[in-house]
């Protein structure tokens, strides 16, 4: 097995995932799932060990930011499936509470959005994060503490503003 169908083996879900919650499209993620397995295989970038999947998020996260920006997205898709997220059917209470974050999740400014998702559902540090998007771990601490403030006022019922 080559060193890419390596990466892509142990880190396409995680991508895909990353890209899926952000964007709340399964298409427009696996498209992006794709752009960032092309790129690394056409720049052939040389990666730090254990900074693969880092790297592979980020350039994900951008390419979705790119996609978001795009005047064509600007619209949220509420009550979407969320995607791998969503329990057993016999437990729809959670169901909908996993359903309600998204939704919450995905009404945050894109720069809360990624902070959220990359600490929640990726499981990575405020170190990492701040390494992975290049920014001071200060920025990236304040992003979730807001992002947390917001979230909860989207879903007490609030505006996110």
């Amino acid at each position: 097995m080559t060193y890419f169908e390596e990466l892509y083996e142990k880190y396409a879900t995680d991508v895909l995932r990353v890209s899926y919650f952000y964007l709340g499209d399964r298409q427009k993620a696996e498209d992006v799932c794709q752009d960032v397995f092309v790129r690394l295989l056409t720049n052939a970038p040389e990666l730090a060990q254990g900074r693969e999947k880092a790297w592979l998020l980020k350039v994900a996260l951008n390419r979705c930011r790119d996609l978001w920006r795009g005047a064509w997205v600007k619209r949220v898709v509420l009550g979407s499936p969320t995607f791998e997220l969503i329990p057993a059917p016999d437990d729809t209470e959670r169901r909908d509470e996993e359903e309600a974050m998204m939704t919450a999740i995905h009404q945050l400014p894109p720069d809360f959005r990624e902070v959220i998702l990359l600490h929640y559902y990726q499981g990575y540090g405020i170190s990492e994060i701040a390494e992975m998007m290049g920014m001071p771990e200060g920025t990236i601490s304040s992003r979730l503490s807001r992002g947390r403030k917001k979230l909860e006022t989207i879903l007490q019922g609030g505006s996110q503003q």
